[in-house]
Formats: structure tokens, sequence, C-alpha cells
């Protein structure tokens, strides 16, 4: 070998491949020291961070006393689990001498961990599998059997336990997934390598946090391919821009619909596309559409309370909208915690006789947190003072925060599989429009988040009369009687529809119920062209008074429910008049929709 050639130092690699690697290398090397500086960095500024954020020794030393406490239980438990795996090797035996035998276990309907082929017919990944599931329904199942944990302990212990059981996946190792084995064995090691790199990008990203890519964050832009219905902004405050969209058909009715989104996340998941926008159909069914999209707040707004809210947002797109239309009555819509400010809202405004809003629609929102689902497991007293103490340090909480938060509730799909794709198989996630959007998470002001999560999630305070003031004014729920269009997912894993369903028992006026296919976002984002999932309707019976009542006397209807929403509210929006250009009546452009507040960004 000549002193100019490039020596060939990993086995089975060609020159080229070679000097690609050791660049890669290189490349991993910087990046990593850069990473670890800024680490120790920012360690000396912050201080040093506690070892145990949510709060989880105390939750398992008192389950593990009581689990102790009936060591027999424990015994017969730990015989249940080894005759599990007695017959689990005797089957293994069976197929490695080639004979065809049953699973012991399979995995779950819709678990797309195990659906590469080689999970069944390789024997060792075979084994992997059933081992791993055999042990983590053992596992849950002795969780759920302890005694003596009161209800919100149980439901903590169980909730965690899975997360640990998930991370644990054999699909989550490089040596113990196929896939991964045969892209690594095939590309000679440079998945892994790329993975590495994908995870330093991600780090970068978070500034040090594991920020995780679900999809192509540079394949869309706000503004160019997503939230693209045409409009202006008619209005803004320090809180809000009010944007007003253009009417696609040549008369309108008459009342404007006022479109509340939550803050967590941006208003765009009802204008992702023109072809599942929520907004865009709604321009086409004739009505004037109004919609608030939140500021991203930062240390400027760090002071701002649940009354401001309230304040500089519904109560002053109200009052915008009188200006722009002429019109004083509007009907609204509520998305998730827009949904919840939206009932606190017309609450307050009953109180005060503000009969501006004429009928109201509730997007997948709860009221009464009595039974909240898994997001519950978050607050306690020690997970929300720590919480608290995290938010004190800035005056808001990140994004990311809330976005893990979401993600853990559903962690082998939003976490756990883009570990592997991005990590393990070295690849760049997939240009997805609505994992964009859900990266795309906004602040809360700290007062405003601990207000939020003490007196609805903790304490239930929005369904006791008099409970809560807003501006001076005690609320009462039940004060409103306006007609109510109440839709709620069946598979929500946010907003339960057990949990949603409550608020039947508790507004005066008209309430209907509507229960829609599908989760959080997809049961509100079904466009009618679509032809997707289902919704039931029970229009034999007033509200019982619970959703298993309801759902006894239901009727399934196939396909999308905005048809049946648009039959509703078009009833109540009054005669037809002349469509109105944004911009045009009395308040004029700002800007063109969607707005500069929708495109400030906490991560890149």
């Amino acid at each position: 070998m000549s002193e100019t050639s490039t020596p060939n130092v990993i086995p089975e690699l060609t020159s080229a491949e070679s000097e690609k690697m050791q660049a890669a290398f290189r490349d991993i090397a910087q990046r990593s020291q850069k990473l670890l500086e800024s680490f120790v960095e920012r360690q000396k500024a912050d201080g040093p961070q506690p070892a145990d954020p949510l709060r989880l020794t105390q939750t398992f030393m008192d389950f593990t006393a009581k689990l102790m406490a009936d060591p027999n239980r424990l015994v017969q438990a730990q015989i249940e689990l080894w005759q599990q795996y007695m017959k689990l090797w005797q089957v293994t035996a069976q197929r490695m001498m080639g004979q065809t035998v049953a699973p012991l276990v399979e995995p779950a309907k819709g678990d797309k961990r195990f659906s590469d082929p080689a999970w069944k017919d390789e024997v060792v990944f075979d084994y992997l599998k059933q081992s791993y599931l055999l042990t983590s329904r053992w596992l849950q199942d002795n969780v759920k059997q302890v005694e003596g944990l009161d209800d919100k302990t149980a439901k903590k212990v169980d909730f965690y336990t899975r997360q640990f059981i998930d991370a644990l996946s054999p699909s989550n190792f490089a040596l113990t997934n196929p896939q991964v084995v045969k892209a690594t064995v095939e590309s000679k090691g440079e998945n892994l390598l790329k993975g590495l790199q994908n995870l330093l990008t991600d780090l970068e990203r978070g500034k040090g946090k594991l920020a995780i890519r679900q999809t192509d964050m540079a394949a869309f832009k706000v503004g160019e391919n997503v939230a693209t219905s045409p409009g202006k902004v008619v209005f803004q405050n320090d809180l809000i821009q009010l944007l007003q969209y253009a009417p696609a058909t040549e008369q309108v009715y008459a009342m404007p619909l006022l479109i509340v989104p939550p803050w967590i996340n941006k208003f765009y998941i009802l204008d992702l596309k023109p072809e599942n926008s929520f907004i865009k159909w709604a321009t086409e069914q004739g009505y004037t559409v109004f919609v608030i999209s939140w500021v991203n707040p930062d240390e400027r707004l760090t002071k701002l309370v649940f009354e401001d809210y309230m304040r500089l947002g519904p109560l002053a797109a109200l009052d915008a909208i009188g200006k722009a239309t002429g019109e004083r009555k509007v009907s609204a819509i509520g998305y998730c915690i827009g949904g919840t400010l939206m009932a606190a809202t017309l609450a307050y405004m009953a109180a005060r006789g503000d009969d501006r809003i004429a009928a109201c629609t509730f997007f997948t929102a709860q009221v009464d947190f009595s039974e909240p689902g898994e997001l519950g497991v978050f607050i306690d007293e020690d997970q929300l003072a720590s919480l608290e103490d995290m938010m004190s340090k800035k005056g808001y909480l990140e994004g990311s925060e809330m976005a893990t938060t979401f993600n853990m509730l559903r962690a082998n799909d939003l976490i756990w599989s883009f570990v592997v794709n991005n990590y393990l198989m070295g690849k760049d996630p997939f240009p997805f429009d609505l994992l964009f959007w859900n990266a795309d998470a906004t602040r809360m002001p700290a007062a405003m988040h601990s207000y939020y999560l003490r007196n609805m999630y903790q304490k239930n305070l929005l369904v006791q009369p008099g409970a809560l003031a807003l501006d001076g004014v005690p609320i009462d729920l039940r004060k409103i009687d306006i007609p109510i269009y109440l839709q709620a997912g069946k598979e929500d894993h946010i907003a339960p529809a057990k949990s949603v369903y409550k608020a039947t028992q508790i507004f005066s006026g008209p309430v209907r119920f509507m229960l829609a296919g599908s989760g959080h976002i997809a049961g509100v984002v079904n466009p009618p062209r679509n032809r997707k999932y289902q919704h039931w309707l029970n229009e034999t019976q007033h509200n019982p008074p619970t959703l298993e009542e309801w759902r006894a006397g239901a009727q399934e209807f196939p396909g999308s429910w905005w048809h049946d929403w648009d039959k509703w509210l078009s009833a109540k929006s009054g005669p037809k008049v002349p469509a109105r250009v944004p911009g045009a009546g009395g308040l004029p452009a700002l800007e063109d929709a969607p707005g500069s507040y929708v495109k400030v960004r906490t991560i890149e």
C-alpha cells in the first residue's frame, strides 16, 4: 500500500465507504463535544436539577409497601409467571424441531411494533416477542390487583408502569429488532451512524433536551402549504389576532361564527390543507368564519391569568366581530381547552346578562373534570408543585413540556416508533402535516396554566356553582341556557367521551350530543369527502345521566358528522345576506391570514 493511498480501516468496507464512515465519526465527535460544553454551561446557570421531577419515588414506595404486605399473593404471582415461561420454552422448543404450534400470546390488534414478519417467522424473535408480552401483561395485571392503594395512586402507578413496559419493548433495541438487525447488516452499520447523527440533530434542536422529530419539519411552512385558507387579520391585541376568512359563497348567514381553538396548540389544525380544512368547509356552507389565533407567549406576557384569556380572547373577539359585521349576535365553537374557556365565558356572560352568543358548539371539551382520563395522573399536589417550581424560573411553561405529556399518552406511536425509525433505522421522518402541527407547540403563562390545572383538573371547581369568579363575577355553568352542540370522540385519550358527556347534565338549554368515531383530532377533523369513521346520535331519548345509557339508545351513521352540525347551526344562524369581504366592513385588514402570531415557533 502506498503512503498516499487511503487505508481501509474498517473490515469489509471499501475505501470510499470507510472514508464516509470516518467523516461521520468526526462529525459526531465534534457535535457531541459542543453539546457537552453547552450542557455544562446550562447546569452552571440553572443549578442542580431535581433527580425525580415527576415525584414518583414516594408513589412507588407506597405501591411496594402494599405489594409486600401480601407475600403469599406475591409468591403466587411469581409461580404463575414461571409456569407461563415453562410453557413458552416448551412451544419454542417444538418450533425449533419443526413443529407448528400456536403462540401463547399475541400482540394487541393494531400494535405496529411487531408487524414485521420476522417477529412471527423467526423462532428467536418470536420468542423475544412472546417473552416480552407475557412479562408485560403479567406485570400490568399484578399492578392492578394490589389492594390498599387509593384510586389516584393506583392509576398513577399503572400509567408509569406502562411507560416503563413500553420503553423496554425488544422492538426499541438494535440487537433485538429484526428490522434494525437486517438494516445494519445490509448498510454495514451506516443506519446506526445516521441514527446517531439524527439523535444529535434533535438534541441540538431542543438545546440539550431531546426534541424527537416526528416529521420532516422543513417540508411545511405556515401560510404556504398549511393554514392557507384566504382571509385577513382584522383585529389584534397582545394575546390574539382575529382572522376573518374570505367567503366562498355569494350569500352568507347573517350570524357570524367565532372559533376559539386551544392555546396549547395552533389554530391551524382546523386548516391543515384545503381537502380537510374545517374552516374552508364552513365558509363553503355559507358561514362568515372568524378564528382566534393565540399569541405564543414569552417573557412579556408571564403575568397573564385565566381571566385575561377570557377578556382579551373571546370577549374582545365579540366586540371586534360586532364592529366588522354590524351583527350583535354570533355563534361560537370552543375546541378542547378553548371549549373549557368558552363554557366559563358563557357563564360569565349569563351572569352579566350578555346574550351576544346565540348558540355554541364544543369540540371534545371538558367542563366536569371528575373523570379526566389519563391526564389526571399528572395532577396531584407533588407533581403540580414540581411543575410550578419549573415554570417559576421563566414565568411560563415551554411548549415542549406539554407536548411530551401528550406524547406519553400514546408513547408507542408518538415516541418509540420515532426512536426506532430515526435513531435505529437511521431514517428521516416522513412529511406529515398533522405531526408538523403537533410539534408546533406553544408556551403557557405560569399563573394562567397553574390556575387551569388546579381549579379545573385538581379541584373541579368549574362545575360547582359560584366556586369560581371571573373579573369578580361568580359563575355558574347551569345558567347557560342557549342551544349547545356537544361533540366527543369515541377513542379520545385527552378529553374522554365519558368526561365530555357530563356537560349534558349541566347546561340548562337544549343540548345535542354527538359521539364521533376516532379520537381527539381525527374525531373532529373528518371532512365528509373522506367517508371515514362514523358517528352516533340518539334521537329517541333526551340525554340520560350517563354516556353508557345514551349509547344504548344511539344509532350509528357512517362517515362525517359535519353535515349534522351544519343542519343544526344553519337553522339558528338567521337569513342569508350578501357575502362579507374581510377588511371591507367596520374593521380594516391588518395583514393576510394566517397572520404573524401563528408563525412564532418555539422549536424550529
